[in-house]
Protein backbone atom coordinates (compact mmCIF):
# COMPACT_ATOMS: atom_id res chain seq x y z
CA UNK A 1 0.00 0.00 0.00
CA UNK A 2 2.82 2.41 0.83
CA UNK A 3 4.57 1.70 -2.47
CA UNK A 4 1.29 2.19 -4.33
CA UNK A 5 0.69 5.48 -2.52
CA UNK A 6 4.18 6.76 -3.31
CA UNK A 7 3.79 5.77 -6.99
CA UNK A 8 0.42 7.54 -7.10
CA UNK A 9 1.91 10.67 -5.57
CA UNK A 10 4.77 10.64 -8.10
CA UNK A 11 2.31 10.38 -10.99
CA UNK A 12 0.13 13.15 -9.58
CA UNK A 13 3.14 15.38 -9.00
CA UNK A 14 4.40 14.93 -12.55
CA UNK A 15 0.96 15.77 -13.95
CA UNK A 16 0.45 18.79 -11.70
CA UNK A 17 3.76 20.36 -12.70
CA UNK A 18 3.72 19.13 -16.30
CA UNK A 19 5.28 22.29 -17.71
CA UNK A 20 8.11 22.29 -15.17
CA UNK A 21 8.59 18.55 -15.63
CA UNK A 22 8.95 18.96 -19.39
CA UNK A 23 11.39 21.82 -18.83
CA UNK A 24 13.52 19.60 -16.56
CA UNK A 25 13.43 16.72 -19.07
CA UNK A 26 14.44 18.94 -21.99
CA UNK A 27 17.16 20.74 -20.04
CA UNK A 28 18.60 17.49 -18.70
CA UNK A 29 18.52 15.98 -22.18
CA UNK A 30 20.30 18.94 -23.77
CA UNK A 31 22.92 19.34 -21.04
CA UNK A 32 23.69 15.63 -20.85
CA UNK A 33 23.86 15.39 -24.64
CA UNK A 34 26.49 18.15 -24.67
CA UNK A 35 28.28 16.45 -21.78
CA UNK A 36 28.16 13.10 -23.61
CA UNK A 37 29.42 14.67 -26.83
CA UNK A 38 32.35 16.22 -24.96
CA UNK A 39 33.20 12.79 -23.53
CA UNK A 40 32.86 11.28 -27.01
CA UNK A 41 35.18 13.96 -28.42
CA UNK A 42 37.70 13.11 -25.71
CA UNK A 43 37.47 9.42 -26.62
CA UNK A 44 37.87 10.33 -30.30
CA UNK A 45 41.00 12.39 -29.61
CA UNK A 46 42.50 9.52 -27.60
CA UNK A 47 41.65 7.09 -30.43
CA UNK A 48 43.29 9.34 -33.02
CA UNK A 49 46.35 9.79 -30.82
CA UNK A 50 46.78 6.04 -30.47
CA UNK A 51 46.27 5.59 -34.22
CA UNK A 52 48.62 8.34 -35.42
CA UNK A 53 51.32 8.17 -32.76
CA UNK A 54 51.69 4.51 -33.62
CA UNK A 55 52.45 5.52 -37.21
CA UNK A 56 54.67 8.59 -36.76
CA UNK A 57 58.18 8.47 -38.09
CA UNK A 58 61.37 10.45 -37.67
CA UNK A 59 62.71 11.56 -41.04
CA UNK A 60 66.46 12.07 -41.40
CA UNK A 61 67.07 14.00 -44.64
CA UNK A 62 70.55 13.59 -46.09
CA UNK A 63 72.55 16.29 -47.81
CA UNK A 64 72.00 16.74 -51.53
CA UNK A 65 73.73 18.92 -54.12
CA UNK A 66 72.92 22.54 -53.38
CA UNK A 67 72.00 22.02 -49.69
CA UNK A 68 72.85 25.23 -47.84
CA UNK A 69 72.95 24.05 -44.22
CA UNK A 70 76.23 24.11 -42.28
CA UNK A 71 76.29 20.33 -41.96
CA UNK A 72 76.16 20.04 -45.77
CA UNK A 73 79.14 22.30 -46.41
CA UNK A 74 81.06 19.30 -47.74
CA UNK A 75 78.49 18.69 -50.48
CA UNK A 76 76.15 15.77 -50.99
CA UNK A 77 76.24 12.89 -48.53
CA UNK A 78 78.91 10.32 -49.24
CA UNK A 79 78.40 6.58 -49.25
CA UNK A 80 80.59 6.24 -46.16
CA UNK A 81 78.53 8.84 -44.28
CA UNK A 82 75.31 7.12 -45.33
CA UNK A 83 76.56 3.73 -44.12
CA UNK A 84 77.72 5.21 -40.81
CA UNK A 85 74.34 6.89 -40.23
CA UNK A 86 72.54 3.61 -40.87
CA UNK A 87 74.92 1.75 -38.53
CA UNK A 88 74.34 4.32 -35.78
CA UNK A 89 70.58 3.95 -36.22
CA UNK A 90 70.89 0.19 -35.91
CA UNK A 91 72.83 0.67 -32.67
CA UNK A 92 69.81 2.44 -31.15
CA UNK A 93 67.63 -0.66 -31.21
CA UNK A 94 65.27 -1.52 -29.51
CA UNK A 95 64.36 2.21 -29.33
CA UNK A 96 64.51 2.23 -33.12
CA UNK A 97 61.89 -0.24 -34.30
CA UNK A 98 62.12 0.04 -38.12
CA UNK A 99 64.53 1.75 -40.52
CA UNK A 100 63.64 2.46 -44.12
CA UNK A 101 66.05 4.07 -46.58
CA UNK A 102 64.48 6.14 -49.38
CA UNK A 103 66.63 7.08 -52.36
CA UNK A 104 66.11 10.18 -54.49
CA UNK A 105 64.45 8.05 -57.17
CA UNK A 106 61.99 6.61 -54.64
CA UNK A 107 61.38 10.04 -53.08
CA UNK A 108 60.59 11.50 -56.50
CA UNK A 109 58.24 8.62 -57.34
CA UNK A 110 56.38 9.12 -54.06
CA UNK A 111 56.22 12.87 -54.66
CA UNK A 112 54.69 12.31 -58.11
CA UNK A 113 52.11 9.96 -56.61
CA UNK A 114 51.14 12.36 -53.82
CA UNK A 115 50.84 15.40 -56.09
CA UNK A 116 49.62 13.66 -59.22
CA UNK A 117 46.93 16.26 -59.91
CA UNK A 118 48.97 19.31 -59.00
CA UNK A 119 50.93 21.51 -61.45
CA UNK A 120 53.80 21.60 -58.94
CA UNK A 121 54.91 18.18 -60.24
CA UNK A 122 56.18 19.72 -63.48
CA UNK A 123 58.43 22.20 -61.64
CA UNK A 124 60.24 19.64 -59.47
CA UNK A 125 62.91 17.25 -60.68
CA UNK A 126 64.48 14.22 -59.06
CA UNK A 127 67.62 16.00 -57.86
CA UNK A 128 65.55 18.48 -55.82
CA UNK A 129 64.36 15.77 -53.44
CA UNK A 130 66.88 14.50 -50.88
CA UNK A 131 67.42 10.89 -49.95
CA UNK A 132 66.43 10.05 -46.40
CA UNK A 133 66.08 7.52 -43.63
CA UNK A 134 62.57 7.12 -42.25
CA UNK A 135 62.76 5.78 -38.70
CA UNK A 136 59.90 4.34 -36.67
CA UNK A 137 60.48 4.48 -32.92
CA UNK A 138 59.17 1.98 -30.42
CA UNK A 139 58.34 4.97 -28.19
CA UNK A 140 57.63 8.13 -30.26
CA UNK A 141 58.12 10.33 -27.19
CA UNK A 142 61.85 9.50 -27.28
CA UNK A 143 62.39 11.59 -30.41
CA UNK A 144 64.98 13.76 -28.62
CA UNK A 145 67.33 10.78 -28.38
CA UNK A 146 67.46 10.51 -32.17
CA UNK A 147 67.49 14.27 -32.73
CA UNK A 148 70.43 14.83 -30.39
CA UNK A 149 72.39 11.98 -31.96
CA UNK A 150 71.94 13.00 -35.61
CA UNK A 151 71.08 16.71 -35.88
CA UNK A 152 73.96 18.75 -37.31
CA UNK A 153 76.07 15.74 -38.29
CA UNK A 154 78.00 15.92 -41.57
CA UNK A 155 75.90 14.44 -44.34
CA UNK A 156 72.58 15.17 -42.58
CA UNK A 157 70.60 18.23 -43.66
CA UNK A 158 67.66 18.01 -41.31
CA UNK A 159 65.91 15.77 -38.75
CA UNK A 160 62.11 16.06 -38.67
CA UNK A 161 59.64 14.56 -36.22
CA UNK A 162 56.09 14.06 -37.48
CA UNK A 163 54.90 14.00 -33.88
CA UNK A 164 55.56 17.75 -33.56
CA UNK A 165 52.99 18.44 -36.28
CA UNK A 166 50.50 16.05 -34.69
CA UNK A 167 50.96 17.65 -31.27
CA UNK A 168 49.78 21.02 -32.64
CA UNK A 169 46.74 19.36 -34.19
CA UNK A 170 45.85 17.51 -31.00
CA UNK A 171 46.31 20.66 -28.92
CA UNK A 172 43.71 22.30 -31.16
CA UNK A 173 41.35 19.36 -30.67
CA UNK A 174 42.01 19.50 -26.94
CA UNK A 175 41.01 23.17 -26.89
CA UNK A 176 37.76 22.39 -28.72
CA UNK A 177 37.13 19.56 -26.28
CA UNK A 178 37.66 21.91 -23.32
CA UNK A 179 35.20 24.41 -24.76
CA UNK A 180 32.58 21.68 -25.24
CA UNK A 181 33.14 20.46 -21.68
CA UNK A 182 32.77 23.98 -20.25
CA UNK A 183 29.48 24.45 -22.12
CA UNK A 184 28.28 21.07 -20.84
CA UNK A 185 29.18 21.94 -17.23
CA UNK A 186 27.34 25.26 -17.51
CA UNK A 187 24.28 23.42 -18.81
CA UNK A 188 24.50 20.93 -15.93
CA UNK A 189 24.52 23.85 -13.48
CA UNK A 190 21.44 25.25 -15.23
CA UNK A 191 19.81 21.83 -14.85
CA UNK A 192 20.52 21.75 -11.11
CA UNK A 193 19.04 25.24 -10.69
CA UNK A 194 15.95 24.23 -12.64
CA UNK A 195 15.48 21.12 -10.50
CA UNK A 196 15.82 23.24 -7.35
CA UNK A 197 13.18 25.66 -8.60
CA UNK A 198 10.86 22.81 -9.62
CA UNK A 199 11.11 21.19 -6.20
CA UNK A 200 10.40 24.52 -4.50
CA UNK A 201 7.24 24.98 -6.57
CA UNK A 202 6.16 21.36 -5.97
CA UNK A 203 6.75 21.61 -2.22
CA UNK A 204 4.77 24.85 -2.01
CA UNK A 205 1.83 23.59 -4.10
CA UNK A 206 1.50 20.42 -2.00
CA UNK A 207 2.18 21.87 1.43
CA UNK A 208 -1.31 20.89 2.66
CA UNK A 209 -0.81 17.21 1.76
CA UNK A 210 2.60 17.11 3.33
CA UNK A 211 1.23 18.78 6.46
CA UNK A 212 -1.42 16.09 6.82
CA UNK A 213 1.18 13.38 6.32
CA UNK A 214 3.31 14.97 9.04
CA UNK A 215 0.34 15.05 11.43
CA UNK A 216 -0.38 11.33 10.97
CA UNK A 217 3.21 10.48 11.84
CA UNK A 218 4.88 10.08 8.41
CA UNK A 219 8.68 10.25 8.48
CA UNK A 220 10.70 12.90 6.67
CA UNK A 221 11.96 10.33 4.17
CA UNK A 222 8.45 9.08 3.43
CA UNK A 223 7.22 12.64 2.83
CA UNK A 224 10.19 13.55 0.64
CA UNK A 225 10.29 10.29 -1.32
CA UNK A 226 7.62 11.20 -3.93
CA UNK A 227 9.43 14.48 -4.68
CA UNK A 228 12.79 12.73 -4.98
CA UNK A 229 11.31 10.13 -7.32
CA UNK A 230 9.73 12.86 -9.45
CA UNK A 231 13.14 14.48 -9.89
CA UNK A 232 14.75 11.10 -10.59
CA UNK A 233 12.09 10.13 -13.15
CA UNK A 234 12.33 13.47 -14.97
CA UNK A 235 16.12 13.30 -15.00
CA UNK A 236 16.06 9.63 -16.03
CA UNK A 237 13.87 10.40 -19.05
CA UNK A 238 16.16 13.28 -19.98
CA UNK A 239 19.23 11.04 -19.60
CA UNK A 240 17.67 8.36 -21.82
CA UNK A 241 17.00 11.01 -24.47
CA UNK A 242 20.62 12.16 -24.15
CA UNK A 243 21.84 8.59 -24.66
CA UNK A 244 19.61 8.39 -27.73
CA UNK A 245 21.17 11.60 -29.03
CA UNK A 246 24.64 10.17 -28.47
CA UNK A 247 23.71 6.98 -30.33
CA UNK A 248 22.35 9.12 -33.18
CA UNK A 249 25.56 11.18 -33.28
CA UNK A 250 27.67 8.01 -33.45
CA UNK A 251 25.56 6.23 -36.09
CA UNK A 252 24.88 9.22 -38.34
CA UNK A 253 27.60 11.83 -37.86
CA UNK A 254 30.55 9.49 -37.25
CA UNK A 255 29.67 6.24 -39.05
CA UNK A 256 27.82 7.66 -42.07
CA UNK A 257 29.42 11.08 -42.60
CA UNK A 258 32.89 11.38 -41.06
CA UNK A 259 34.22 7.82 -41.32
CA UNK A 260 33.55 7.42 -45.11
CA UNK A 261 34.96 10.90 -45.81
CA UNK A 262 38.10 10.61 -43.68
CA UNK A 263 39.27 7.05 -44.14
CA UNK A 264 42.89 7.93 -43.30
CA UNK A 265 42.23 7.96 -39.56
CA UNK A 266 40.47 5.89 -36.90
CA UNK A 267 37.18 6.74 -35.22
CA UNK A 268 35.68 5.70 -31.90
CA UNK A 269 33.70 2.47 -31.77
CA UNK A 270 30.45 1.62 -30.07
CA UNK A 271 32.36 0.62 -26.94
CA UNK A 272 32.92 4.33 -26.25
CA UNK A 273 29.17 5.03 -26.47
CA UNK A 274 28.41 2.04 -24.24
CA UNK A 275 30.92 3.34 -21.69
CA UNK A 276 29.52 6.90 -21.75
CA UNK A 277 25.82 5.92 -21.54
CA UNK A 278 25.83 4.82 -17.86
CA UNK A 279 27.83 7.94 -16.95
CA UNK A 280 25.06 10.12 -18.41
CA UNK A 281 22.40 8.20 -16.50
CA UNK A 282 24.31 8.38 -13.21
CA UNK A 283 25.20 12.07 -13.59
CA UNK A 284 21.68 13.07 -14.63
CA UNK A 285 19.80 11.15 -11.95
CA UNK A 286 22.46 11.76 -9.31
CA UNK A 287 22.65 15.54 -9.75
CA UNK A 288 18.87 15.88 -9.87
CA UNK A 289 18.41 13.67 -6.80
CA UNK A 290 21.02 15.54 -4.77
CA UNK A 291 19.61 18.93 -5.79
CA UNK A 292 16.08 17.81 -4.91
CA UNK A 293 17.16 16.33 -1.56
CA UNK A 294 18.86 19.47 -0.28
CA UNK A 295 16.08 21.68 -1.62
CA UNK A 296 13.41 19.62 0.16
CA UNK A 297 15.33 19.75 3.45
CA UNK A 298 15.02 23.51 3.34
CA UNK A 299 11.57 24.05 1.86
CA UNK A 300 9.62 20.96 2.96
CA UNK A 301 9.19 21.85 6.60
CA UNK A 302 5.80 21.78 8.24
Amino acid sequence: MRAQFVASEVGNGLRRNLTMTLAVIITVAVSLTLFGVSLLVRAQVDTMKDFWYDKVEVSIFLCAKGSDTASCAGGAVTEAQRDQIEADLESLRPLVQDIYYESQVEAFARFQEQFANSPIVDSVNESALPESFRVKLADPTQYDVVASAFSGRPGIEQVNDQRQVLDKFFRLLGGLQAIALIIAVVMLIVTVLLVVNTMRVAAFSRRRETGIMRLVGASNLYIQLPFLLEAAVSAGIGAILAVGGLVLAKSVVIDQILAPSFQFTAFVGWDAVIGIAPILLIVGIGLSGIAAFFTLRKYLRV
